[in-house]
């Protein structure tokens, strides 16, 4: 399993600009992996309600994954771009160059912002308004995101995180998504207590950790008459390949990935439970403890004798610690996903397989 790197922001924020901006001399067209625009925690009052992306932007992701994301490595990167009212303009990135933890020299912060200033020199946006990364079959709610996520939308509040799936877009449609923490889950990580007091408080559940932006790519006329020339040259045999009724191995690897997901969870479910009774087990020795000292109080009053002094029980007894609990919400996060990527790809199979079926029996 690939293992993601926290990041953090630098202090330069988008700025808000007022107007339509360009958009309205330029064409867009929504993916399909945008969604229905319904945030997971319910994006009222979120700051951004809309994230446009420019074609450039999608094919520099694609391409930084394609150059050094091969298997389960994960590429990210910076995006940039200008906020305009309750929309999100995404005009440029850059990637974040590959390094390991050996490499103590590297300062990320001062390369994202020499970055930006070589940006600025050519006249090109350069306004930090989130990051982008890449996913190994949607195994993407982790903390290092929650963590970076979390810094970037302190340090600039209608940040993003765009979440590319390449195993998902090599199967025919682009799985590009756009993410947010809800303000519920700013607000606990701001406290920094995750204890299940505190996420039960701010009625912190797995569905109301994310939510997703709906998604717009926009590109130039010229673009899409370009496009429109290289979809009518495309050869229909490829076509062909999509109406395949043979299952890969896609699925075989969500259902793989979900049952060591549902096994963590059920260890996490184990030590809480533990937890639990480790506690109803001290909580009896406190009360027996002071009942004998309420006892014992009792017959030396009979004779006569002072009480006995009183005792911290917080020292006799020292307080078991609880286990984490945002740790076991990612888990059922993933484990979400996990399932609706399930249900996503068998859809597409049961589909081909009743067309299949009907044709089969219109020929016969």
């Amino acid at each position: 399993m690939y293992k993601a790197q926290a990041h953090i922001p630098p202090t330069r924020m988008a700025s808000r600009k007022e107007g339509t901006g360009s958009a309205a001399t330029s064409s867009s067209s929504t993916t399909g992996a945008a969604g229905k625009g319904k945030g997971k925690g319910g994006s009222g009052d979120s700051a951004v309600k809309q994230v446009q992306i420019d074609g450039l932007v999608v094919l520099k992701i694609i391409k930084h994954y394609q150059e050094e994301g091969q298997g389960t490595e994960v590429v990210q990167g910076v995006l940039l771009g200008l906020v305009v009212e309750d929309r999100l303009e995404i005009t440029n990135c850059f990637p974040f160059p590959q390094h390991t933890e050996d490499d103590a020299d590297f300062d990320e912060v001062q390369y994202q912002m020499e970055m930006m200033r070589s940006l600025r020199h050519v006249n090109i946006d350069h306004l930090h308004v989130g990051w982008y990364q890449s996913t190994y079959y949607g195994s993407f709610v982790t903390r290092a995101l929650l963590d970076s996520q979390f810094s970037y939308q302190h340090a600039i509040e209608e940040s993003v995180v765009l979440i590319y799936d390449p195993i998902k877009t090599a199967q025919g449609s682009l799985s590009l998504k756009a993410y947010r923490l809800t303000p519920k889950l700013m607000e606990v990580c701001k406290e920094k207590d995750f204890s299940p007091e505190a996420l039960k408080k701010g009625n912190i559940t797995f569905e109301h950790m994310f939510e997703e932006v709906p998604i717009v790519i926009k590109n130039s006329h010229l673009i899409n008459v370009l496009m429109w020339e290289l979809e009518k040259k495309s050869a229909v045999a490829d076509k062909h390949e999509l109406l395949s009724l043979a299952s890969s191995n896609h699925l075989g690897k969500n259902l793989q990935l979900l049952m060591d997901r549902v096994d963590e969870m059920s260890q996490d479910i184990v030590k809480y439970n533990t937890y639990l009774r480790n506690t109803s087990k001290q909580q009896q020795q406190k009360h027996q403890y002071q009942q004998r000292r309420q006892q014992e109080n009792m017959q030396r009053q009979s004779r006569g004798e002072p009480p006995l002094p009183e005792e911290d029980l917080s020292k006799l007894f020292k307080p078991h610690q609880p286990p984490a609990r945002m740790d076991s919400l990612l888990i059922a996060g993933q484990i979400n996903t996990y399932c609706q990527n399930i249900k996503e790809f068998t859809a597409q199979n049961l589909g081909k397989l009743f067309m299949a079926q009907a044709l089969q029996e219109y020929n016969n």
